[in-house]
C-alpha cells in the first residue's frame, strides 16, 4: 500500500509539471504573438478574436500565469514579462466600474509584493482594495456588482480577500466592517441550506431589504450555476483566513461538499448542475476553481480527516484535467491550456473553450501540488 501511495503521488506530481511545461508554451505563443493583449475567451481555441466580452475582469490572469510560470521555472525572462503586464494595468487600482479588482490584483501586483518586499507594490494592492470597498451598500449590508446597484454576485466573493487585506494593512476599522459585512450578507442571501448558491441577489436600494435570487450565467435563478459556487467555495474560505470567523469556514465547506456530493466521479461539473440533459457535459474553469479552492479548505479546516478528504477530491479532479480531453496538449493549434471551458453559455460567450481564469486556477492549483506556492 504504501507503495502504491508513493507512486501515485509520483504520478501526479510528473502529470503536474508535464502541465505546467505545457502551459508555459502556451503562455510563450500568447504573449509573443498578441504582446500587450488580455484575452478572456478562445473561439475554436485561438485568443484573437472579436468576440463580445460583457464586461472587463480579467486582466490580472495573465500576469499571474506568468509569475506562476516564473515560480516554477526561475527564468527572469518570465519574471520580466510578469512585470510588464502588471505595470500595463497599474492604473485599474481605482477602477471603480468593476467588482473584480481581486481578480485584477491579487494574482499580479500581491505576488510581485510577496516576492520583492517592496512596499510600493504593495501600496498598488491596498489601493485597489480600498477602491473595492467603496462599492459597498449600506442599505443591504453588500458590495454592488458591476451591474447595478441593486445586484449582488456571488463573484464578489472571489475579491473580497483583497478588502479584507487593504483592511487590515491600514487598520481601517470601517473597511474591515464593510468586507465582513459583505461576506455574511451574501451568505444569508446567496448560500442556499444545502450548500449550493445562486448567482445574483437583487435589492430593493431604498430600504435595503433583499428581494430575490436570480442568475446571468445558470440555468435558472434557483438552480445552481457550478462556477458561482466554486468561486463561493474558495472566496468564503479566503474570508476566513482573513477574519477567522468560523461562519466563513463552514459555509465554505457546506458548499465544499455540495460541489462534491453533486459531480461525476471525475470531479468536473456541467455549467448548472440543475440543467436537464445539458448540451455540453463539462465546465472545467469551475473545477479549476474548485481544485484550488479544495487544497486551500484542507489547510484550513481543523479536522484532519476532512482535510485529507478535500486534498484527495481535489488531486481527483487535477489527475482529470491534466488528461488530453481537457489539457490542450495534444491538440494542434489550440491556443489555451484547459479545454471545455465555459464564460457565458446564454449569451453564447467562450462556449467550451478555453477562458482565461480557468487557466490562471488551473495553474495555480497545479502549483500547490508542487508546492511552488503557498496555499
Amino acid at each position: 500500500m504504501v507503495t502504491s501511495v508513493a507512486t501515485d503521488h509520483t504520478r501526479m506530481l510528473e502529470k503536474c509539471k508535464t502541465a505546467l511545461g505545457f502551459a508555459a508554451h502556451q503562455l510563450n505563443h500568447l504573449t509573443q504573438s498578441y504582446p500587450e493583449f488580455f484575452p478572456m475567451y478562445t473561439v475554436n481555441g485561438k485568443w484573437k478574436h472579436g468576440g463580445e466580452a460583457w464586461t472587463n475582469w480579467c486582466e490580472g490572469f495573465l500576469g499571474g500565469q506568468l509569475w506562476l510560470i516564473y515560480r516554477h521555472t526561475q527564468d527572469t525572462t518570465w519574471r520580466e514579462r510578469a512585470e510588464h503586464y502588471c505595470r500595463l494595468i497599474e492604473h485599474r487600482k481605482t477602477d471603480r466600474n468593476v467588482h473584480d479588482l481581486g481578480f485584477t490584483f491579487w494574482p499580479t501586483w500581491k505576488r510581485w509584493y510577496d516576492l520583492t518586499g517592496d512596499t510600493t507594490k504593495n501600496d498598488v494592492v491596498v489601493e485597489a482594495g480600498r477602491t473595492m470597498g467603496l462599492r459597498f451598500k449600506e442599505k443591504g449590508q453588500y458590495l454592488r456588482s458591476f451591474v447595478a446597484d441593486e445586484s449582488l454576485f456571488i463573484d464578489i466573493m472571489m475579491n473580497i480577500g483583497i478588502v479584507f487585506y487593504a483592511a487590515q494593512q491600514t487598520a481601517d476599522a470601517n473597511l474591515l466592517r464593510i468586507a465582513n459585512q459583505h461576506c455574511l450578507t451574501t451568505r444569508r442571501t446567496l448560500v442556499r441550506g444545502d450548500g449550493s448558491t445562486s448567482h445574483e441577489g437583487i435589492f430593493d436600494t431604498q430600504t435595503g431589504e433583499f428581494l430575490r435570487q436570480t442568475t446571468h450565467q445558470g440555468w435558472r435563478g434557483d438552480s445552481a450555476w457550478a462556477r458561482g459556487l466554486a468561486w463561493s467555495l474558495y472566496g468564503f474560505g479566503t474570508a476566513y483566513s482573513f477574519s477567522r470567523d468560523v461562519r466563513f469556514l463552514n459555509t465554505a465547506e457546506a458548499c465544499a461538499n455540495f460541489y462534491i456530493e453533486h459531480t461525476p466521479a471525475h470531479g468536473v461539473p456541467p455549467n448548472d448542475w440543475d440543467e436537464p440533459n445539458p448540451a455540453l457535459p463539462y465546465e472545467s474553469s469551475a473545477a479549476a476553481i474548485a481544485a484550488s479552492g479544495l487544497l486551500n479548505l484542507s489547510q484550513l479546516t481543523g479536522d484532519a480527516a476532512r482535510a485529507s478528504f478535500y486534498k484527495g477530491y481535489a488531486l481527483r479532479i487535477l489527475d482529470t484535467l491534466t488528461e488530453p480531453e481537457f489539457l490542450a496538449i495534444d491538440t494542434p493549434g489550440w491556443e489555451g491550456v484547459l479545454k471545455h471551458g465555459m464564460y457565458h453559455q446564454r449569451k453564447g460567450l467562450g462556449v467550451d473553450e478555453s477562458v482565461m481564469w480557468g487557466d490562471y486556477f488551473y495553474l495555480e492549483a497545479l502549483s500547490k501540488v508542487v508546492g511552488e506556492i503557498d496555499f
